[in-house]
Order: C-alpha cells, then sequence, then structure tokens
C-alpha cells in the first residue's frame, strides 16, 4: 500500500522559511512524477511545484519562482519543499502528490488528476504579516 506523509508545516512570519517533507512508502520514488500542490480556506487546488524525480527535472507556478524549491532524496524515499521569503498568500494547506513515471510534464501542475496518482494528507502552513 503506497503511503505519503507530509510533514514540516507550522506558522512562521512574513519573510521566514520551512522545509515541508513528504515520505513515500509502498514504492520507489524514481523515476516518478511529483508534486506540491496547496488550497487556501475558499480556494481551489493550486499546484506550486513539479518534478520528474528521474533527472531532477523541475517545474514551478508562478507566484513561487525565485522562493521555492522542490527537491528530492532517492535513499530517503522523501520528497522536499523549501519555502523561503514566505508571504501571507502562501498560507494554505500543502500536500504532496506522485505516481511512478517516465515523465511529468509541465501540464501535471495544471492537471494534477492526469499525471499524480497517490496524495497525502496535508500540512498546514500559515504565515502571519
Amino acid at each position: 500500500q503506497v503511503q505519503l506523509v507530509e510533514s514540516g508545516g507550522g506558522s512562521v512570519q512574513a519573510g521566514g522559511s520551512l522545509r515541508l517533507s513528504c515520505a513515500v512508502s509502498g514504492y520507489t520514488i524514481n523515476p516518478s512524477c511529483m508534486g506540491w500542490f496547496r488550497q487556501a480556506p475558499g480556494k481551489g487546488r493550486e499546484g506550486v511545484a513539479v518534478i520528474y524525480t528521474g533527472v531532477g527535472s523541475t517545474t514551478y507556478t508562478d507566484s513561487v519562482k525565485g522562493r521555492f524549491a522542490i527537491s528530492q532524496d532517492n535513499a530517503k524515499n522523501t520528497l522536499y519543499l523549501q519555502m523561503s521569503s514566505l508571504k501571507p498568500e502562501d498560507t494554505a494547506m500543502y500536500y504532496c502528490a506522485a505516481a511512478p513515471s517516465f515523465f511529468c510534464p509541465e501540464r501535471a501542475l495544471t492537471s494534477p488528476g492526469t499525471h499524480l496518482r497517490y496524495w497525502g494528507q496535508g500540512t498546514q502552513v500559515t504565515v502571519s504579516s
């Protein structure tokens, strides 16, 4: 059984940093299409970043470019999201998602249902001004 467990969320002031982790069990993440998504109260789900773990190629939504970095640790079978220069508008529940794959197109960010099969339960990030 595949499980994705997120951790690392919390409350931080604007300008601060957090690192989210997504520990995967039940299959090996390399190669995979994996990503981070978020949902703020009253809003729809938004893609934050996706990565093809086979070569480490990444895609980010415009609002986090230069501030967030998605990465993987194959030895730990874990996905990360390093978040810096956090803003109040980054406040949301953050979810990781994954699927075994030999590619991860940019559209996985906007159409995750087509490319991502497994989802975690989420971790809350709250940024105060």
